[in-house]
């Protein structure tokens, strides 16, 4: 564990960066500082590794004080990956992230074969090995970014908004990495951004921080989100905190409906069978979802493309939220999401009238729970 206690960080000219910060960051976890613009985030990770050094109070790690060690070592043990990844121009992709195993005297081969399996790990084409960073686009450059820092195996990450410079549909694509990766490895990682979603998505636990470098909060992101510590942390948050917080409600016991739901090949029975749903949900011959259409607009044996509707985003249950799964009955022009399984065959589909249901029903499960803490 890493224990920030009563840390203050004061410049030359009197301004306070971190001011009396405290905070116990769990091992094997997610710990994302997040805050508004000069509230001491990248100051407090930089602590960590002694790229800044505090002017009062200490940091332990694993019980032990980080000054207690050469600042070589100490940053050597920790992973680094910041905005842009700071990658070294005139390396190819292999050697960058051999590098830090090489500093600590690994042969270059082995360096190099460490090398390859991480770019496999972190989703990296074995093709771009011999490339330079110039040749990769921002997004390839951030994984190769979070390959190095895993090069010798730290068993502490420190990551300083990472994916901040990269377009949204990158920057989700990264954040499902690096949690299919911390899965996989379970590091102590140290995540700063000033993104709240991010912060949600990623955190194991959260801390927010104050301008001037004071915790305004620090719990997990479901708590942060159903009860926020003031008035700060609450318009931090977003008046849409209570749609982020649906995902952390499963959509798994939502009652799905298979009856509007027939294949391309569907005869003239079958959709008369149906004729008194508003809408029907069109499948390929797999069972994934073409579209929705009007059942007297569909014709036996010949269902155009051409007529169905788009059917939204779909979700699936086993694995998404209520969140998701309210997001494609929003999106969809029927007010029905749609049920996939993992190979994206449909399974049913839902209206909002349900997940409503279900969203109220959830909220006072919760409530109950958080009854049931405090009396505890």
């Amino acid at each position: 564990m890493i224990r920030i206690d009563s840390v203050t960080k004061r410049y030359p000219d009197g301004t306070v960066a971190v001011d009396r910060l405290s905070l116990d960051i769990p091992d094997r976890a997610i710990t994302v500082l997040v805050g508004p613009s000069g509230c001491g985030k990248t100051t407090t990770l930089r602590m960590i590794n002694r790229m800044v050094e505090p002017t009062e109070g200490g940091i332990l790690l694993d019980g032990t004080d980080i000054r207690q060690q050469p600042v070589n070592t100490l940053r050597r043990s920790m992973g680094y990956v910041i905005q842009n990844a700071g990658l070294f121009q005139h390396r190819t992709i292999l050697d960058n992230i051999a590098t830090v195993p090489r500093l600590l005297g690994t042969p270059k081969k082995e360096a190099r074969v460490r090398a390859a399996e991480l770019m496999e790990r972190v989703g990296l084409d074995a093709a771009l090995a011999k490339r330079y960073p110039y040749q990769l686009s921002g997004g390839q450059q951030q994984r190769v970014g979070v390959a190095r820092a895993l090069a010798a195996d730290p068993p502490v990450l420190l990551m300083d908004e990472p994916f901040s410079a990269v377009d949204p549909v990158v920057r989700k694509g990264l954040q499902d990495e690096l949690l299919r990766i911390q899965d996989e490895l379970g590091k102590t990682i140290v995540f700063v951004t000033h993104d709240i979603d991010e912060a949600i998505k990623l955190g194991t636990m959260v801390a927010v921080l104050r301008t001037g470098g004071r915790l305004a909060q620090f719990a997990p992101p479901a708590d942060l989100l159903s009860a926020p510590a003031d008035a700060f942390v609450e318009d931090f948050l977003g008046a849409d905190r209570g749609i982020r917080r649906l995902s952390f409600f499963p959509s798994a016991g939502l009652e799905l409906q298979t009856a509007p739901i027939v294949g391309i090949d569907a005869d003239a029975d079958q959709l008369a069978s149906r004729a008194d749903a508003p809408y029907l949900l069109v499948t390929d011959l797999d069972g994934r979802p073409l579209g929705w259409s009007e059942p007297d607009r569909l014709t036996a044996g010949a269902i155009g493309r051409d007529q169905l509707l788009d059917h939204g985003r779909p979700f699936v249950p086993s694995a998404d939220s209520l969140r998701t799964a309210l997001d494609g009955a929003v999106l969809s022009p029927t007010g029905w999401a749609v049920a996939v399984d993992g190979e994206g065959r449909a399974v049913g589909v839902v209206s909002q009238q349900v997940i409503g249901e279900a969203i109220r029903a959830a909220h006072s499960r919760a409530a109950d729970d958080a009854e049931v803490k405090a009396v505890r």
